[in-house]
């Protein structure tokens, strides 16, 4: 084979390996900004369920067909803090009063089951009247947690919500079902 036929043949095969990465990386960029988060938790707020260093798949089209709903565990941008991203339990919805007292926590003056939750929280709050279009959030770990209890602006808006966590997949497989 001459030195130019080689030189071509090289040039053609990087070229093809370079537009695969080009499209693998473009596909990987679509589906990270409009089907899934890959989310790692940073902080313990959210143990015993999600522990820290957990890596979490997080659905972006989860509330494109109904409301988000108590219990779910979601992704947002911190109220008080717009660049932070936050994962934390939907506690209270829409027009609901939520208050905590001697480690339960009630939605309009009825007490609310967890079965998820192992420790209970120390410090009372409340009653906060939920608005419009908003939600109330706490973490799991509820002495552990930076939440809607501390916040200035206590609600997350529905359009902050990233996403529902749909499952961890490290260091364990788990769906928050």
């Amino acid at each position: 084979m001459k030195k130019e036929e080689t030189t071509s043949h090289v040039w053609r095969e990087l070229s093809d390996w370079l537009k695969i990465i080009i499209v693998a990386a473009a596909v990987g960029i679509f589906i990270s900004k409009t089907l899934v988060v890959n989310a790692q938790v940073t902080s313990g707020s959210m143990e015993d369920t999600v522990m820290t260093g957990s890596r979490v798949l997080v659905s972006r089209q989860a509330y494109l067909f109904h409301e988000p709903e108590r219990g779910d565990i979601v992704t947002f941008y911190c109220p008080d803090e717009p660049k932070t991203e936050y994962m934390k339990r939907i506690l209270a919805l829409p027009g609901e009063t939520i208050e905590g007292e001697d480690g339960v926590i009630y939605i309009d003056g009825k007490p609310l089951e967890e079965p998820y939750i192992k420790i209970k929280f120390k410090q009372d709050f409340g009653p906060y009247k939920v608005p419009r279009n908003s939600y109330f959030m706490m973490g799991d770990n509820r002495n552990n947690s930076w939440d809607s209890r501390f916040w200035v602006n206590k609600y997350v808006e529905k359009d902050e919500i990233i996403g529902k966590a749909e499952f961890e997949y490290f260091p364990e497989i788990k769906g928050f079902f």
